[in-house]
């Protein structure tokens, strides 16, 4: 094992400069300040896909009365995350960030790691009573206890991650 991999240096943190990073902290801010003005609903990720789920499965945890009502631009919000992202790196991505190359956006790890990945992801959110995006944007910004405990140990968990994988040399 290797030792602790070392801090990056602060310009090291914005490899692509700081105006994307700034845009998407301001979009996400202003989006789910938006949905909870106007829903009093917290937008987390988490709970929009599962809101999606009514559609397909008869499972009673998933077909919720609030969940029902309200699904169908609960669907459209989860499609245009995943919309955004595509058309941000297909098409205004390289516009912004000239140097941005559209293969950035592939990966050399193999399937069945990304699946017990997105596995464990799906059972921390269900553990966490929620993910990042609900915990991280929506529980931080308004100081609930729950979300910072769970916030800390997201980060705790991924740093630490992080590390053991890369002391290990573990490759894609």
């Amino acid at each position: 094992m290797t030792a602790l991999t070392p801090l990056l240096a602060v310009g090291d943190l914005f490899p692509r400069g700081m105006l994307p990073y700034l845009l998407g902290g301001l979009l996400v801010g202003a989006g789910a300040s938006v949905i909870y003005l106007a829903t009093g609903i917290i937008a987390g990720a988490s709970t929009f896909l599962e809101s999606s789920l009514s559609y397909v499965s008869d499972v009673d945890r998933f077909n919720r009365f609030k969940y029902i009502q309200s699904r169908g631009w609960r669907v459209v919000f989860t499609a245009g995350i995943v919309s955004g992202a595509a058309l941000w790196a297909f098409a205004l991505g390289p516009a912004v960030v000239p140097t941005m190359d559209p293969g950035v956006w592939t990966t050399d790890v193999e399937w069945w790691r990304l699946l017990g990945g997105g596995v464990l992801v799906g059972v921390g959110t269900r553990l966490g009573k929620g993910c990042t995006s609900g915990h991280g944007v929506c529980g931080v910004g308004s100081m609930s206890n729950t979300s910072l405990v769970n916030v800390a140990t997201f980060l705790t968990f991924a740093i630490g991650t992080a590390q053991l994988v890369q002391a290990t040399g573990v490759a894609p």
